[in-house]
Parts: C-alpha cells; structure tokens; sequence
C-alpha cells in the first residue's frame, strides 16, 4: 500500500510503500494518534519512518497503482 504523510512546515509529504493492508495501517494510525508521541511505519525495505503525530497534517493511504505497459489493438 501506498502511504503518504503531510507533515506541517515541510514542503514536500513522505511517501513510502507498506507491506501492511489498509485496516492494519488505519489501526496503526489511529493508535498512534490516541497515545501521542510518534507514528512509526515501515516500509517494504525495511527502514523506518517516524513522525511526531502533532506534526502530521494528513495521511492518505491507497493502493498502489499496477500500470500496464504495451499497447492495445482493437479489432
């Protein structure tokens, strides 16, 4: 899944990619904003992401886009 994280006074939002599916991600989230702190990801390579959660403005969680390469022929 792909995880993008806005962050207050920073021009550009962390994406990275999570092995984790769209519910464990929300849980994730959700608990992270409840107890304070940090939210603290993973990404598909195994490095860390942590942010202050006062700090975040959003995160969007989608899943990631499959394109297709080649060319198409209509009969």
């Amino acid at each position: 899944m792909e995880v993008k994280i806005g962050v207050q006074y920073a021009p550009r939002e962390l994406v990275l990619e999570s092995k984790l599916s769209p519910k464990d991600l929300s849980e994730t989230i959700d608990q992270a904003v409840e107890n304070g702190g940090v939210l603290r990801l993973e990404d598909e390579k195994g490095r860390q992401v942590i942010v202050p959660v006062e700090k975040i403005a959003y995160v969007e969680i989608a899943a990631t886009n499959v394109r297709s390469v080649g060319f198409t022929v209509d009969a």
